[in-house]
């Protein structure tokens, strides 16, 4: 973003990576996807680079409000500062933070999930996708609370997952009556409490009795509780765990 603001330019939409996407090394892997459909794409895009820092929403979940508000009025600044008007992030916790949060204290920005660009993307002709190795499998697709109950969004990663040319297939509890994959509200970041069974194994549990090849996710956060979910039923040479954003980058004319 420093780059584009020296030559005096503005990108049509910020990148926002997220924490995730920066310093976990499976979510890396998505952030790359991202931008290499993008990039095909044409879509000119920036990122903040070393210029960007956590959107305060684990501490606003955890409690930590004071937090959250030194975090966020940084960003906001930060973002305001280079006259920032559209935002899109692969992680539903930082859409839904920037989005909903945000303009209280003065952060007011168009931010979109990534699978929502995909599907305008899509719709304008800008990317095209053959089944490829993905051809013909059964996907089920897990809704991410925070992109899906928090935000509404249910059509646009089933859409873009639909354009594979593959058989999707959903779980008893999807949509509205989704069920969360146990990483939220901060819980991604403690241990679990005591109990019979962990919430991303019952989830996983689901997904699996649909004995799909691929469990498509659209949250880092859902990546991992999902992974560890497949792990733990030692399937993960036969369920794979990927983004919608991997799926489309692996079968795109890129």
């Amino acid at each position: 973003m420093a780059e584009f603001a020296a030559r005096g330019e503005a990108p049509e939409v910020l990148f926002w990576v997220g924490c995730a996407g920066s310093f976990d090394e499976r979510a890396q892997k998505i952030t790359r996807a991202v931008a290499k459909i993008l990039h095909h794409a044409g879509v000119a895009f920036a990122v903040l680079g070393s210029e960007e820092s956590c959107t305060g929403d684990p501490a606003k979940r955890a409690g930590n409000e004071f937090l959250f508000q030194m975090q966020a009025m940084m960003n906001i600044q930060l973002l305001n500062g280079y006259g920032i008007r559209k935002i899109v992030t692969a992680c539903p916790h930082c859409f839904n933070t920037l989005k909903n949060e945000y303009p209280e204290l003065g952060g007011n920005y168009e931010v979109v999930h990534h699978s929502e660009l995909l599907q305008k993307l899509f719709s304008e002709g800008k990317i095209k996708v053959q089944g490829g190795s993905f051809q013909g499998k059964k996907i089920t697709f897990h809704d991410p609370c925070y992109l899906g109950r928090g935000n509404d969004v249910y059509e646009a990663p089933r859409n873009v997952l639909e354009k594979l040319d593959v058989e999707l297939s959903e779980m008893k509890r999807s949509r509205a009556k989704g069920f969360c994959c146990g990483a939220g509200g901060a819980q991604m970041f403690k241990e679990p409490e005591k109990g019979q069974k962990d919430v991303n194994v019952e989830r996983t549990e689901e997904a699996l009795a649909l004995n799909p090849d691929i469990i498509a996710v659209g949250c880092p956060f859902c990546m991992t509780m999902m992974t560890d979910g497949v792990k733990n039923f030692n399937k993960e040479d036969k369920v794979k765990v990927l983004d919608i954003a991997e799926l489309i980058a692996g079968a795109a004319e890129l």
